[in-house]
């Protein structure tokens, strides 16, 4: 078989998405955060029913309550891996049974996918993996709690990896919580569950973002705002694979997507654009930031 050469206007012209985690508090604002998106052109996967803050807007939902519900639902959106065995997941064995790709995927009409949360995703495929003959002991026949986390471990990262093949920009939006290790070092990561998802879910996404109230310690009350790299001066996870964002940007994610990926690439930014300007609210300026005060 001969594999193609792709030109580099080819590969500028091709639909890109972007995939970005955003970690942050409870009651930060993360949920509303969708609405710097068209919301006829997005599709919430919601795992934990927590979208009071943006049920006024007319965007699809799907609620997978489930694991094999989320994976058929993630080989939907991001479509089949030809180098799979028809029994795995992910396969073209598993994508057609599962139907396709969904409406408006295949088509173009849908530009992003916001899971919310990717905290809630993870305690699925935990709860799916504590069920599995591989989480028992062989021994004794009774749970085995380090095989259901190797086995959740290796089902959720296999997930997310597959996501990357996605056509359309992946938002994954998970709880941040602060761990105080024995030697009195603290740490902030995204909670999930088992140790390796949040140690390794960074080298898969494109963008780590933490959304946080940012005190710049001027005297002015602490502000919202998006710490997009590392190393900060809050520890905070953060990464930039594009290059293209300063350590704080603004709590906008329509104008993360668009400053992250190349305008060809991103066939949402006009809309996305135009949804901004009609519901963005005045912005003041911290000292050295462009962050902006929550609502």
């Amino acid at each position: 078989m001969t594999i193609p050469i792709i030109s580099p206007e080819q590969r500028l012209a091709e639909p890109r998405g972007a995939r970005i985690l955003i970690v942050g508090p409870f009651g930060v604002g993360k949920t509303s955060l969708v609405r710097g998106l068209d919301s006829t052109a997005a599709l919430l996967v919601d795992t934990e029913n927590g979208t009071l803050a943006i049920d006024d807007l007319p965007m699809p939902h799907v609620r997978p309550q489930t694991w094999p519900e989320l994976r058929d639902l993630i080989v939907r959106i991001a479509g089949p891996n030809r180098s799979f065995q028809p029994h795995e997941s992910y396969s073209q064995a598993h994508f057609d049974m599962c139907g396709g790709y969904l409406p408006g995927i295949e088509s173009g009409r849908c530009h992003t996918v916001v899971f919310d949360t990717v905290t809630a995703g993870a305690r699925l495929c935990f709860r799916w993996a504590s069920a599995q003959p591989e989480a028992l002991s062989e021994r004794t026949g009774k749970p085995d709690l380090r095989g259901a986390y190797g086995l959740h471990a290796r089902e959720f990262l296999l997930a997310l990896h597959h996501l990357q093949s996605a056509r359309v920009n992946i938002i994954l939006i998970g709880a941040l919580e602060s761990v105080t290790d024995e030697y009195g070092r603290l740490e902030h990561r995204l909670q999930a569950e088992g140790q390796r998802v949040p140690r390794e879910i960074a080298g898969i996404v494109d963008v780590v973002v933490t959304m946080h109230w940012l005190d710049f310690a001027d005297g002015k009350p602490a502000m919202r705002g998006f710490v997009c790299t590392s190393p900060n001066p809050w520890k905070y996870p953060a990464k930039d694979r594009s290059g293209k964002l300063e350590m704080i940007e603004p709590p906008d994610l329509g104008a993360l997507i668009r400053k992250v990926l190349p305008q060809r690439a991103n066939r949402s930014a006009a809309a996305d654009q135009q949804v901004t300007q009609l519901e963005g609210e005045p912005t003041t300026t911290a000292p050295n930031s462009t962050t902006t005060k929550a609502a």
